[in-house]
């Protein structure tokens, strides 16, 4: 079995993934597509690159610059612990939190990566930190637990195919035996008389499978149908495995920005603190209003801590899933979505989608078994022939006997009491059931493409209207700092105003993460969320080759081809697959809205 999922969303608004078998989707008609929820780790604090583009609010820009020029003058012109170092800060309290806080400027420093290896597509070393979503594909793709064990159960269903095409070949068995007997037999006068000694025997068995009625034909097909299973539940599986790689990347990066925008927000209520118990010293403010200011401080101080608290949360799962630590994460660029219309999309998935396909080849499996539960009604011919090599008597080997025989036999079951039949019946229902689950699975198929589709373009058209709520909010909070001093706002007014600043910066960075994950959904639902697509200079991991070096590996030449079509004479259709029979699975809505381009940028 392999495992599939799904997405719920949290009461937090995060998208978040149930684990089924696939068993259990098929079954319930579940055929989603996976990822996991994204989060970030401690030791290596990622942080995102604010040098090139900064599009933080000009007032942020402005109070962190004042921050650090204030910081730096601190620093050189006294020591930062002496009582006149302090009250440059707005509290005591202040002091300890940022001395637990590493800046971002260091952080980066530290954490940098070098142009080459930004650019390199091999996977790092497990003890070096992941630069790039390149990096982070491939590292996962060659190095994942989850992923190496869904090959090597791949790479054993590829055998069953070898053990049975090996079950028409000949058997020889050799026996011998050496054993001691001995024999009392009581006279009639009374006494006892008899013999014992030692004696030898051996004996060489040659068997060959001649024609089964359809049972060795039926069990071929079922084998090379498990391994087209297990095959097909392996892309599946790696489509879920490159789906959380991308979820923890983007996931990293958006937990990241989270706490500097909770930094910065801290910065801006503590500069507000202090100019408000300026004019409170003066009497242009009230206490009340100092209070409102003083709430909010700590609001903001306790934001960034929680804000950090994910983010190490976010760093402990992306090693999880890649395998290293996340050092700078730069922007993802790999994934791309090529599809014109979301009719291309479904007809594509309808072909390479793994799940459908998997639900073709685990109908196949079934449909053997009710070949091979019917061939149960006819002979089965096999050839034996025997070699012996016996003494003539049980206590010694003083005289030998040898026999050679040769013989053909014909087995036929006359009367079961209605065994047979049960099976077949139960084999047809298993099959029937298998059927209707491929239809369950276009349906469902179906609808993750729709669904990731519909998402998709939602979040980039609203990507748009955050950037300018945005540049709106900033200019509000710029306007309301004016009118504070000017006594037409209130304290209160002010703060609302920068709260919904912070919550508009959160949001957007939120929905830059979603929709670089939706595209990650539409991919893994059409089939092509794998990691040499991704990554194209990625050696990939050819399971089928692995299943042409193996699958005639139990063969006699010439002798077994020729047994395995005589035995499928009787045989019915066990390759193709079974047409579709539920009318609803061709139906598909239209899309909810047009699909923008990809953002330009990614804040």
């Amino acid at each position: 079995m392999f495992p599939a999922a799904f997405y719920a969303s949290s009461a937090k608004g995060t998208r978040q993934l149930k684990t089924i078998s696939l068993r259990s989707a098929l079954t319930a008609g579940w055929l989603p597509f996976v990822i996991a929820t994204p989060i970030l780790a401690q030791d290596a604090r990622p942080v995102v690159d604010t040098t090139a583009s900064d599009h933080r609010p000009a007032a942020i820009r402005e109070a962190l610059d004042a921050s650090q020029a204030q910081s730096s003058v601190t620093t050189l012109g006294s020591n930062p612990g002496s009582p006149a170092a302090r009250g440059a800060q707005p509290s005591d309290e202040m002091d300890n939190v940022e001395s637990r806080l590493p800046t971002v400027q260091a952080t980066t420093a530290a954490r940098s990566l070098t142009v080459g290896e930004a650019q390199s597509t091999q996977a790092p070393a497990a003890s070096a930190s992941v630069g790039t979503l390149t990096q982070a594909i491939a590292l996962a793709y060659t190095t994942n637990p989850a992923l190496l064990s869904a090959r090597a159960q791949a790479r054993s269903t590829d055998f069953g195919y070898a053990q049975a095409r090996s079950s028409l070949g000949p058997t020889l068995t050799a026996s011998g035996t050496y054993a001691f007997t001995r024999v009392r037999e009581q006279t009639t006068a009374g006494p006892f008389l008899g013999a014992k000694g030692w004696a030898s025997s051996a004996d060489l068995v040659l068997s060959q499978p001649i024609w089964g009625a359809g049972r060795y034909a039926a069990s071929q097909a079922g084998a090379m149908a498990t391994s087209e299973y297990q095959r097909e539940s392996l892309r599946v599986t790696e489509a879920q495995i490159m789906g959380n790689v991308v979820s923890v990347y983007v996931g990293v990066r958006r937990d990241a920005q989270a706490v500097a925008i909770a930094r910065e927000n801290l910065i801006l209520l503590e500069q507000q603190l202090e100019e408000n118990k300026t004019r409170f010293s003066v009497r242009d403010i009230t206490m009340t209003d100092l209070d409102q200011t003083r709430t909010r401080v700590e609001q903001g101080r306790a934001q960034l801590l929680q804000a950090e608290g994910q983010l190490g949360v976010s760093q402990k799962q992306f090693l999880q899933y890649v395998g290293a630590a996340p050092g700078e994460l730069a922007p993802p660029d790999l994934l791309t979505i090529d599809f014109l219309s979301l009719e291309g999309a479904y007809s594509y998935a309808d072909t390479n989608s793994g799940v459908i396909r998997a639900a073709f080849a685990r109908e196949r499996v079934s449909r053997a078994q009710v070949e091979a539960r019917r061939a149960e009604y006819g002979p089965r011919v096999d050839a034996q022939g025997s070699l012996a090599y016996d003494s003539l008597s049980p206590f010694n080997d003083q005289l030998r006997s040898t026999s050679i025989v040769g013989q053909v036999v014909v087995t036929q079951t006359l009367f079961d009491s209605g065994l047979r039949h049960a099976r077949v019946e139960e084999a047809k229902a298993s099959n029937d059931s298998d059927t209707r689950l491929i239809d369950s699975a276009y349906r469902q198929t179906r609808e993750s493409v729709g669904a990731a589709w519909d998402d998709l373009a939602s979040l980039r058209l609203a990507l748009a209207n955050y950037r300018t709520a945005i540049d709106a909010a900033e200019r509000a909070y710029q306007g309301a700092l004016i009118q504070q001093k000017a006594g037409d706002l209130s304290t209160q007014d002010v703060l609302d105003l920068a709260r919904d600043l912070l919550n508009l910066r959160n949001s957007y960075t939120s929905i830059v993460a979603d929709e670089y994950v939706a595209r990650a959904n539409l991919l893994a639902a059409a089939g092509l969320l794998e990691g040499p697509r991704l990554v194209t200079d990625l050696r990939r991991y050819d399971a089928d080759a692995h299943f042409d070096r193996v699958r005639h590996a139990g063969d006699i030449p010439l002798l077994t081809p020729a047994l395995s079509a005589l035995d499928g004479l009787l045989s019915g259709n066990m390759t193709s697959n079974r047409p579709i029979r539920d009318a609803g699975t061709r139906q598909a809505l239209e899309a909810a809205m047009p699909l923008p381009p990809a953002p330009s940028e990614q804040r």
